[in-house]
């Protein structure tokens, strides 16, 4: 018999004593996460393991259609087959199947990646395009071979198109596929709708969400025009296999959008334009309706709409031309002599000019060390106001630039919109630059320069120095002023149309605000503006003219030369100066006004006026330029 000495009895008894209070402990501890899971926790697992039994399968919703304002169809929807797979039975390795496939209709490694990245993020539920757009050739190809692959089938699907190719793309612009960024900026629209629609993760639901507009109309209008996303909540297995539909709820198509924009004086105005570059604007003054809104050169939206190929970005992206740059809404360039009528309308507000006052132009004017040349050599003899204007007199304009000071100039322009944004459903909108000592002291580092020297205030008399505005902004100033300082938000939306009623819904603005005026100001710069094409710098292109119209010509300097005389022939293309030309027609009751750009063109009245010429006498009257084909509808 084994006996143990007192020591080593309590040394075992502690030593149970200690394992026992352990042991009792992890009890203790399985219980309180016992508790804590079935009790505590159990509305989140419950959740969570309903969510595992529970897929959300997407139906995507139609988008809806952009019509320009006379019913045309510029953005529209067609089917065509594609090549689908059910992810639920895809057995084995992805890439095997997709090789396999391969060999049967042609798939690209975009294909691959996109079809990857969708099953990717749908847990593998659902059915997805591997291929669109396929061929008669293909079709009969895997039909023939059909049998091999279980879960692949060939479906009809909602395509976005935009049928007239290259016409007013970077208007309306394009849609893609969603990214991860998309994704993010769509969760965030939900977390913020959340408080005001208890439904608003339902009827967002992402995953139904495969495209989205990335720029232009198609980006600005993407909540109206893409709907709201259907799904089917299908049971399923532990390893995601698909056991029945629980529920189903219809996608809803998105709503139409109505351009306030003609297209076929867009589609006339883009073919005047023929290999130059440039912008053009034209407005309906009284309601702030955007009637052509043309950037050349422009680009395919339809190659983008599947994912660009890198052969055709490339040469998007790298072309000197600048195809993907939208130049209305981008752009900023000096306004030339199309400033002085705006220049000789501060000058009677703020009484430095009468109508009637007269300078003696000799053909510049020297200030401090530096002499500023007139356009006509000699110069213009006496010129009043009206003649400043007809036979744009730098020199008229020089002295009153140093008469008012780059801060008067500054005042009076701002309100009718230049070096501001103006508002328009477009989004990535340049400011420009209307300069002031302000400006100039924010923007510029070091002291000697954030100086206002008065030397740089006398070319902005005629548009140029620091003066760099958006084409757009030149004609949304002339329509405020063909409006009598009525100022209207430019916009190319006039309504919201819906899919299945048609009935339309205004989206007009109203009266942004006034400036105030003196009408008797705002007749004689309209007058003057009107001898412009009776006797003036562009009288040769409006001649014979069915109508009346005020205009204006500029040519802007796009590079200081060190030659004192500009030779055009003899300039790089891209250090050439541009063509600008601003309009209103007709004078009486203007309907439309236009600005325009023709870049490293030349002369204003020699390139841009008779561009806008052709586009009043098909607005106004219905002619069409026999040199421009006709416009045809697309099929």
């Amino acid at each position: 018999m084994v006996s143990f000495k007192k020591p080593d009895l309590d040394s075992f008894q502690e030593r149970i004593h200690i394992a026992t209070l352990f042991v009792t402990f992890c009890f203790l501890l399985l219980i309180t996460r016992l508790v804590w899971l079935q009790l505590v926790s159990h509305g989140k697992y419950a959740l969570l393991a309903e969510n595992n039994r529970i897929a959300l399968v997407p139906a995507p919703a139609n988008r809806g259609l952009l019509i320009d304002r006379n019913g045309i169809v510029i953005g529209r929807n067609y089917s065509a087959l594609t090549l689908d797979v059910n992810a639920a039975e895809v057995k084995g390795n992805v890439d095997e199947l997709i090789d396999e496939l391969s060999q049967i209709v042609l798939i690209s490694p975009r294909d691959r990646r996109n079809f990857k990245r969708s099953l990717e993020d749908s847990r593998k539920m659902g059915t997805f395009p591997l291929r669109s757009m396929l061929t008669e050739a293909e079709t009969a190809r895997f039909m023939a071979n059909r049998y091999r692959f279980p879960g692949v089938e060939i479906r009809a699907r909602s395509f976005r198109e935009y049928p007239y190719n290259e016409l007013a793309s970077h208007l309306i612009g394009y849609i893609g596929r969603v990214s991860q960024r998309d994704k993010e900026k769509m969760q965030a629209e939900i977390e913020n709708s959340k408080a005001d629609d208890p439904d608003a993760l339902q009827t967002s639901f992402l995953p139904g969400i495969q495209y989205v507009g990335k720029i232009g109309l198609e980006q600005s209008y993407e909540t109206v025009l893409r709907g709201v996303p259907g799904y089917d909540q299908v049971e399923i297995t532990a390893g995601g296999k698909p056991v029945r539909t629980l529920s189903s709820s219809p996608s809803i198509p998105g709503k139409n959008v109505v351009l306030s924009v003609d297209i076929k004086l867009q589609y006339l105005v883009e073919q005047l334009y023929g290999n130059f570059r440039g912008a053009f604007v034209a407005i309906e003054p009284e309601t702030g309706d955007i009637l052509a809104f043309v950037s050349k050169p422009n680009f395919n939206p339809n190659d983008f709409v599947e994912g660009i190929d890198s052969v055709t970005w490339k040469e998007l992206n790298d072309s000197p031309q600048k195809p993907l740059y939208n130049r209305p809404l981008k752009g900023i360039y000096p306004p030339g002599s199309t400033y002085k009528p705006f220049m000789a309308l501060a000058a009677l507000e703020t009484k430095k000019r009468t109508p009637s006052q007269t300078i003696s132009d000799p053909g510049y004017f020297d200030f401090g060390n530096h002499t500023f040349r007139d356009d006509k050599k000699g110069g213009h003899g006496i010129v009043d106001m009206q003649k400043s204007i007809v036979e744009s007199c730098d020199t008229y304009y020089y002295l009153l630039a140093r008469d008012m000071g780059v801060n008067m100039m500054h005042d009076f322009m701002k309100p009718f919109g230049f070096g501001q944004i103006t508002g328009i459903d477009l989004q990535g909108e340049s400011k420009g630059v209307l300069p002031s000592t302000e400006w100039k002291k924010n923007t510029f580092k070091k002291p000697e320069q954030q100086k206002w020297y008065e030397g740089e205030t006398i070319s902005l008399g005629i548009g140029q120095g620091y003066n760099a505005f958006t084409i757009l902004q030149l004609a949304h100033g002339m329509a405020n002023l063909a409006n009598n300082g009525i100022v209207m938000k430019p916009h190319l939306v006039k309504a919201i149309e819906d899919p299945f009623t048609r009935h339309r819904t205004l989206t007009t603005p109203k009266e942004s605000y006034r400036i105030d005026l003196a009408p008797e100001n705002i007749e004689v710069i309209k007058k003057a503006m009107v001898e412009v094409n009776n006797s003036g710098t562009s009288a040769s292109v409006f001649k014979g003219a069915g109508y009346q119209v005020g205009g204006k010509t500029g040519t802007a300097q796009v590079f200081s030369l060190n030659s004192k005389e500009y030779k055009h022939g003899a300039t790089a293309e891209f250090l050439r100066d541009h063509a600008l030309y601003t309009a209103f027609a007709p004078a009486d009751k203007p309907t439309i006004v236009i600005a325009m750009v023709v870049e490293n063109a030349g002369f204003g009245a020699q390139y841009a006026a008779p561009i806008a010429r052709k586009a009043l006498d098909f607005y106004l009257e219905g002619k069409w330029p026999k040199e421009i084909p006709e416009w045809k509808r697309a099929p």
